[in-house]
């Protein structure tokens, strides 16, 4: 037994690690055809603090944002043995929310126009991450350290959506 669990912690199994590397992929790749448009015509809109990222930052660093979080995922994965192990109820049940969140904000902030939605989803997520991340540390360190760019990167946009939030404010409904 001993052996069989040291073997599993050495051996790189090629299709999980590839599979969850790509996974957070798939969810930027839809946002980014949504995005892509709004950002020629509905981002340039609204006011923007000065420090902001260039727009031709966020697709590098979300590349490598996803492509850490995906590798820290199977670390974890590994660790774990799998889903089908009680264990991984918690730590990968919070990463697959914070994989959600993440892949909504864009169609909330960008496709919908709700910056104020937006902000509430961008907070829960990066609580989430917060959490994913505490789950994980004594199943894996270098998983969890491979989240931390993502984390304080989170941390800016949360206050990039914030200010954005705090001087566009939503049009009023229309009464009728």
């Amino acid at each position: 037994m001993f052996v069989q669990v040291e073997q599993r912690r050495t051996e790189v199994m090629w299709a999980p690690m590839l599979g969850l590397t790509a996974l957070p992929h798939l969810g930027g790749i839809c946002g980014a055809f949504i995005t892509r448009k709004e950002v020629k015509t509905w981002y340039p809109t609204l006011k923007k603090p000065s420090w902001r990222p260039p727009n031709g930052a966020f697709g590098v660093v979300w590349t490598g944002l996803y492509t850490g979080m995906g590798y820290a995922s199977y670390l974890v994965w590994k660790e774990l043995g799998g889903f089908k192990q009680e264990e991984a109820l918690v730590p990968l049940g919070l990463y697959g929310l914070q994989l959600a969140l993440n892949w909504a904000w864009t169609p909330i902030f960008f496709g919908a126009h709700k910056i104020t939605a937006g902000l509430v989803d961008i907070v829960l997520l990066t609580g989430t991450v917060g959490a994913t991340m505490v789950s994980w540390y004594p199943i894996s360190r270098p998983a969890t350290l491979l989240m931390t760019p993502y984390l304080l990167w989170l941390c800016l946009a949360t206050c990039l959506n914030y200010c954005i939030w705090r001087d566009n404010p939503d049009p009023e409904p229309k009464r009728e």
